[in-house]
């Protein structure tokens, strides 16, 4: 896997989730989107996005949004490149 072309995918895929607003990000908490896409080499790599609360016994408060992509082999399957965000109820970006 070109880790660095799957890193640029990866945050192209998860821009999409940053300019959304808390309260869209809130309405997907618990989904997985997997998905596709192509990379500029024409390689194509795994997506999943999950939407999840920060603190998890709470279902208020801050949401965590994780990404990972690999490009489905059998080695990167179990260490894909993972990226996350935090976003506040207010729209602002935790720890950033």
């Amino acid at each position: 896997m070109d880790k660095q072309e799957a890193d640029e995918v990866l945050v192209m895929e998860l821009s999409k989730y940053r300019i959304k607003r808390y309260e869209e990000l809130a309405r997907l908490v618990g989904s997985i989107d997997s998905f596709a896409r192509q990379g500029p080499s024409g390689a194509e790599y795994q997506l999943e996005i999950e939407v999840r609360w920060d603190q998890p016994r709470s279902a208020q408060g801050n949401l965590r949004v994780i990404a990972s992509i690999d490009d489905g082999g059998f080695t990167t399957a179990f260490a894909p490149i993972t990226k996350s965000f935090i976003k506040s109820p207010s729209g602002v970006f935790v720890g950033e």
